[in-house]
């Protein structure tokens, strides 16, 4: 039985994830929420609902990691051509990472241009260089037109000043930000995958080498610095996504589906078992400081989710349940983008929402509104064919 070279409840998850991505975004600014929508504070023992998202968004990239590496193998693409793609990968979305992370210290009057000008201007150049070219573009006008885009972001990062007249400062690493720390993470599990030539036991075992960094790490056991391995957080719980989609091929090729049902079942449930196991021991729940238990009850959490995605999906077809969030699973990166080219425009036009969508129910149906919108503008992208692609 071969496998299809993509997976729809994969993509229906990952849809799902990035429309509350961007809702848990923009609510962050909305006043007077319930404590259990919002991020939970660095301090407290604990997560709330947008503490779940990100870890769930890298959980999904480990899913398709496996599916992904596969396609390119399948295609003919040998190690050293791959190991090229991944590492390409990984840049991009590291240096998108690195220039939002710059962007919330931009200094406007340092810089002598206006924070949403030099945030469009950026995400122009994001687009040019990695837009997903139609196959019947001449290789010339790809060419000039991504040349067009490196020379917008060198210039941006030449005119980039953040801090204050008293302290300036030029772009710097402060912390790799979402996109950053998702491109770290695909490249050592990517690289991994591929190491270990996706064998299932040589998998799990790395996956439990990553796991038991990020346990160690928390519990003070750990001192070593491991680079831009860390405390492995994040790539723990991408390579738990590639893990269970090694699994998922195996028994479905060997069609043992009950046997697909009682794994996924028991791997959700003894993550979050072992995330309330080691809580006491390795700093509690908190996503700021990325500990063990937050991680492993995250991925449980998304593991149950995603064998309910491939219940109604792909065993009960309900895909269309889904469709009206449907651009957000396949041109994900590009919805991520758009808020930043809305937000800059709303500011230059000097938008303010009514204050009863600034706070409370009000805030949080803005949010939502704010997601639909972002996907619904992406679906009108895609018609167009301008979507991102690393």
């Amino acid at each position: 039985m071969a496998l299809p070279s993509r997976i729809q409840s994969i993509d229906v998850l990952r849809a799902i994830t990035m429309f509350f991505m961007i809702f848990v975004n923009d609510v962050a600014g909305v006043g007077r929420i319930p404590a259990w929508v919002g991020h939970t504070a660095a301090e407290v023992d604990g997560m709330g609902f947008s503490d779940i998202i990100f870890p769930a968004f890298l959980f999904i990239v480990g899913l398709s990691l496996p599916f992904a590496i596969q396609t390119r193998i399948n295609k003919g693409d040998g190690v050293l051509a791959i190991a090229v793609h991944i590492l390409l990968r990984s840049l991009a979305l590291i240096v998108m990472g690195f220039f939002h992370v710059n962007l919330e210290s931009y200094n406007s009057e340092l810089a002598g241009l206006a924070k949403p000008i030099y945030t469009l201007l950026l995400t122009t150049g994001f687009f040019l260089v990695w837009l997903d070219y139609p196959k019947e573009s001449s290789n010339l006008k790809k060419y000039d037109l991504t040349a067009i885009g490196v020379i917008l972001i060198l210039a941006m990062a030449y005119l980039y000043k953040g801090g204050n007249a008293e302290n300036p400062q030029g772009l710097a690493p402060h912390w790799w930000g979402i996109l950053g720390l998702i491109g770290w993470a695909y490249l050592f599990s990517a690289l991994t995958y591929l190491l270990t030539r996706g064998k299932m036991w040589w998998l799990f075992i790395a996956f439990v080498i990553y796991a038991l960094i990020n346990i160690t790490t928390h519990t003070g056991l750990l001192h070593v610095n491991l680079w831009q391995i860390g405390d492995a957080s994040s790539i723990t719980l991408m390579m738990g996504g590639a893990v269970i989609a090694t699994s998922y091929q195996l028994l479905i090729v060997k069609q043992q589906s009950k046997k697909l049902w009682l794994l996924l079942s028991l791997a959700g449930l003894l993550c979050i078992a072992l995330g309330f196991i080691v809580r006491p021991y390795a700093g509690g729940i908190s996503k700021i400081y990325a500990t063990p238990a937050w991680v492993f009850i995250c991925m449980g959490i998304t593991i149950l989710t995603f064998q309910l995605m491939i219940y109604l999906v792909d065993v009960k077809g309900k895909k269309d349940w889904f469709k009206w969030i449907k651009p957000a699973g396949t041109s994900t990166l590009t919805c991520y983008l758009i808020p930043y080219v809305l937000y800059a425009t709303l500011s230059l036009l000097h938008f303010n929402y009514p204050s009863l969508f600034n706070e409370g129910i009000g805030g949080i149906i803005r949010s939502f509104l704010v997601a639909f919108i972002v996907i619904r503008i992406v679906a009108l992208m895609e018609k167009y064919r301008i979507r991102l692609k690393v």
